[in-house]
């Protein structure tokens, strides 16, 4: 319901700006995309559903997550092949029980969890939800910057600067439709694909290496292999992501109180995100693969987006096949990773805002805030270092920080409440998934503030 009424009849009281929220998930886009009936088959049940497993994916090859799977491949070969093959397995499982939240119960995993701990929590969790949109969007800021450098030359002050603009891109999809804004998003995703699969092509990797490091090997165990592999599974899953899912998903319109319908929406809600997930899986391999054939043996020279750049046309790192072309081809793929994080972000902002604590706000208000909040450390950053790129890549790694936190925040309740039978019934958790989900919380926990400590202890050493 999008009128003057929320869920249960009570009415939004508005301000200019801001108004209350206690009604469907975004609901400028509930409900808004036609799906055909079970017998239109299977292909184009598919392609009515598909959409928001691409707005989702874009989170599991931001620009956040490249140098690790390049330098993970120049570090260490196709060894950690297998850390990826991991991670994404937990990506999809976490996707599915985030669609399926949203299908079974109508409501995003902000509102469940707020209906489910209470007001003062809620304003808690927000907070902390909101640090890590935030810290999403200063690796945006950060790669878009770098990308605007390297494509056109723009110093990164300027940059950093210029990404404040990208409200206007927002203001312009959000008039053409949402499913618009998702042909966008997956198009942009094969750019990146196509990218990075001719670079790999042109590089030539070893694909029996590739194919054996599919396979865990005791080697990951070593001290610097098993930072790294912590680094690709901890850094993969994006806690934004689960609240995001589980509100788009609730775009297509259906009966809501047909079982069969909601059943048919749940199952191909999970063949969309886990295909889009697949297509990410595939990125990130190229990634580590693209390390590992064209840079192995120079893992410690290639720790910035402006050094990996470098390398694709230096000959004497990357061998004969090094170009300009790959490098701009590089830049061209960093930078249509930030402008689709840029689209996930703000939506995200606004669930979390909505959900936790009942407050809307303006979409291009929404970007503004985040946006302006989040340029003034990397303006700072750039302005006081000269503009040098370490300092950027240093503060990209610090703002993981309050990603590492925030997981598991959004991971407990997601598995707490998908495992819940008075919540969803006969959709909820087998008790393998639950076990297994459990499971992956506790590790991924562990992983996270492993990764904090790293941090920390890195940032008091470097003070």
């Amino acid at each position: 319901m999008t009128g003057p009424f929320a869920r249960g009849g009570r009415p939004r009281r508005k301000t200019s700006l801001i108004e209350t929220a206690n009604g469907l998930s975004l609901g400028e886009i509930n409900s808004t995309i036609h799906v055909p009936s079970e017998h239109r088959g299977f292909w184009r049940n598919l392609l009515a559903f598909s959409g928001p497993g691409a707005l989702v994916a874009v989170g599991y090859m931001d620009p956040g997550n490249w140098i690790t799977s390049i330098g993970g491949g120049a570090e260490y070969g196709y060894l950690l092949m297998s850390a990826i093959l991991l991670s994404s397995l937990i990506a999809m499982m976490l996707q599915y029980m985030s669609a399926k939240l949203g299908i079974v119960t109508g409501l995003d995993l902000a509102q469940a969890t707020r209906a489910h701990t209470g007001r003062r929590l809620g304003f808690v969790l927000w907070i902390s939800t909101e640090l890590a949109v935030m810290a999403t969007d200063i690796a945006e800021v950060i790669g878009g910057a770098i990308a605007l450098k390297l494509l056109f030359g723009i110093p990164l002050p300027w940059g950093v600067a210029l990404t404040v603009f990208d409200v206007l891109l927002l203001l312009l999809l959000m008039q053409v439709g949402f499913r618009k804004i998702e042909a966008i998003v997956a198009t942009l995703i094969c750019v990146i694909l196509v990218v990075f699969l001719y670079e790999v092509a042109v590089a030539g990797p070893d694909m029996g290496a590739v194919m054996a490091g599919f396979v865990p090997n005791s080697q990951i165990l070593g001290n610097g292999q098993l930072t790294m592999a912590l680094g690709i599974v901890g850094a993969t899953v994006m806690p934004h992501n689960l609240y995001l899912h589980s509100s788009i998903v609730q775009t297509r319109d259906y009966d809501r109180d047909d079982a069969s319908q909601v059943d048919k929406a749940v199952r191909f809600a999970t063949w969309d995100s886990n295909l889009q997930l697949g297509l990410a899986f595939l990125v990130n391999c190229l990634l580590l693969m693209l390390g590992a054939a064209m840079f192995f043996g120079h893992g410690d020279g290639l720790g910035t987006f402006t050094a990996l750049y470098n390398a694709l046309g230096d000959s004497s790192i990357a061998g004969p096949v090094a170009s300009g072309i790959l490098s701009t081809l590089f830049a061209v793929a960093l930078l249509a990773s930030g402008q689709n994080s840029t689209i996930t972000g703000t939506l995200t902002g606004q669930i979390v805002m909505e959900g936790f604590i009942r407050m809307r706000i303006p979409l291009w208000l929404r970007r503004v805030v985040t946006r302006v909040i989040s340029i003034i450390p990397v303006l700072i950053c750039a302005i006081l270092f000269g503009g040098r790129e370490s300092a950027l890549d240093s503060l990209l790694v610090y703002s993981q920080v309050f990603l590492c936190v925030a997981l598991p925040i959004s991971m407990v309740p997601l598995v707490a409440l998908t495992s819940s039978r008075k919540i969803m019934g006969r959709h909820a958790n087998s008790l393998w998934m639950t076990i297994i989900a459990w499971i992956v919380v506790v590790v991924l926990t562990a992983l996270n503030l492993q990764l904090v400590v790293q941090d920390v202890s890195r940032l008091v050493a470097m003070l």
